[in-house]
């Protein structure tokens, strides 16, 4: 490169619509601590009074023997992982989330991992230039086990011409 070449710039940025490829799974890294002070703002933030998230003396006297970390903290995070990969600045609306479930607790002080499979896109028949693309995110403990589902589905834009 000589003093008057520019060099290539690149933006990170999300898939258009065209590079989303059915069946595709995309692991998202790096993964995230969640820490007790996440957890308790988080809870707090929101408003929710949950003992099971915020008051340690009662739930040591529960089944799962300590607090748990909020599991909307867990599904906004687990989406959160996936935005710099899939959608950075080319979504244009979440348009719904189904099929939610939380088959183990997430705890103070483990690590979420998310993995995202594409299964299902099409073309908007009523906004050109973009297309819905339906995702299946997975989150994962640091150990492996299931914490997190959730089907989403989103509006992208296509790639401009």
């Amino acid at each position: 490169m000589t003093a008057t070449t520019e060099p290539k710039r690149i933006v990170q940025r999300g898939l258009w619509f065209e590079e989303f490829e059915l069946g595709a799974v995309y692991e998202h890294r790096p993964g995230r601590t969640v820490t007790e002070a996440d957890n308790v703002f988080f809870t707090t933030q929101t408003m929710n009074t949950q003992a099971l998230h915020l008051d340690a003396a009662y739930s040591e006297n529960t089944q799962f023997g300590e607090r748990l970390v909020n599991s909307m903290f867990t599904l906004s995070t687990l989406v959160g992982l996936s935005v710099a990969q899939l959608t950075q600045g080319t979504i244009v609306a979440n348009l719904g989330f189904s099929e939610i479930s939380f088959p183990k607790p997430l705890f103070h002080g483990d690590t979420l991992y998310a993995e995202t499979k594409i299964v299902d896109k099409r073309e908007s028949k009523s906004r050109p230039g973009e297309g819905i693309v339906t995702l299946e995110h997975t989150g994962r403990n640091q150990n492996g086990d299931v914490v997190a589902i959730a089907v989403r589905k989103t509006l992208v834009q296509k790639k401009p011409s």
